[in-house]
């Protein structure tokens, strides 16, 4: 027999299964991004579906007085603001077999991406009034400062610096110092390099992981979550101190393996026995109010606690 040196076993010989492909069980993806509403506002506790909160509305006033003249009155007052929890909530399908056989547990993935579209949620409802619930009765960030005059339009000083010193100069003369930013996401390449009149950067990037950025010395949040429009704002300056989300129910995660999931009309569109499937149910109950106290520099009516850039019309 004639000799052979030319036969090898090669990749073609061997099926998949003796050869498998090597697959990854990390996930590529961003880290879920927070609210900025949450992060920023003041965070209150509720016991009930509502809550009041007292706000400054009338300031007393003092007189002088001459020798042997009357003394005159004055007097103060509260206006009650009210904040009403609304309901946030979403259900999760899936199969049991889908479940088994993924590579990763597939509800701690979920969870901090749910927490994340909740966040956006908030934060269009509060700052730019998308899809607002009508019981929070209050009026957005964005149309309230629009109409207390407070904005800023990009490309009124000679670079973004001075629009942000005009932006909280303003804020000043309505009574309220700024301790705190939110921007649309990027703007932090537009800061770099800008300096106040004094030679001095006015913003900082942050040097550790989770923290915020530095602008003017206070903090800027860039908001990631897919909540700032920028077509309608650049930057939000606020005192922050003044924005209130109220907690009735912070975010619950329940999986349910009995039960049907309904549409509108009522008809049954997912059975999760007779399909062998689960769901995770999450719920959030937040409430969000503005507590816009009087202030002695500003007209009753007149003064609001935030002020945007704006773009420039067109842009």
């Amino acid at each position: 027999m004639a000799d052979n040196f030319t036969n090898t076993i090669g990749r073609a010989d061997l099926g998949a299964s003796l050869i498998p492909d090597e697959v990854s069980q990390e996930i590529i993806q961003t880290m879920p991004e927070s609210s900025v509403i949450l992060t920023r506002a003041r965070r209150v506790p509720m016991s009930s579906a509502k809550k009041t909160q007292p706000v400054l509305a009338a300031l007393p006033e003092a007189y002088w007085v001459s020798e042997g003249a009357l003394k005159q009155t004055t007097k103060t007052g509260w206006e009650d603001v009210q904040i009403t929890a609304e309901e946030l909530a979403v259900i999760v399908p899936i199969p049991d077999s889908v479940v088994d056989d993924a590579k990763i547990n597939l509800w701690d993935a979920i969870k901090p991406l749910i927490a994340e579209a909740f966040g956006k949620k908030l934060d269009a409802a509060a700052i730019f009034g998308v899809d607002k619930p009508a019981g929070w009765n209050v009026t957005d960030i964005l149309a309230a400062a629009t109409a207390a005059g407070t904005n800023v339009t990009q490309g009124t000083g000679a670079d973004l610096a001075q629009d942000v010193a005009k932006l909280g100069q303003k804020l000043s003369e309505k009574g309220f110092a700024v301790n705190g930013f939110a921007s649309q996401p990027g703007l932090n390449w537009q800061l770099t390099g800008l300096r106040d009149a004094n030679g001095q950067p006015i913003y900082t990037p942050n040097l550790t992981q989770g923290a915020p950025a530095s602008l003017y010395g206070y903090p800027l949040n860039e908001v990631r979550n897919g909540a700032w429009d920028s077509t309608k704002a650049v930057l939000l300056a606020a005192d922050w101190t003044k924005f209130v989300v109220g907690i009735r129910q912070d975010i619950t995660y329940q999986v349910f393996d009995q039960g049907v999931i309904s549409n509108a009309d009522g008809q049954v569109v997912y059975n999760l026995m007779q399909q062998d499937s689960k769901a995770l149910r999450v719920v959030m109950r937040v409430g969000f109010q503005v507590a816009n106290p009087m202030t002695r520099v500003a007209a009753k009516g007149t003064q609001y606690p935030a002020g945007f850039i704006i773009p420039k019309a067109g842009k």
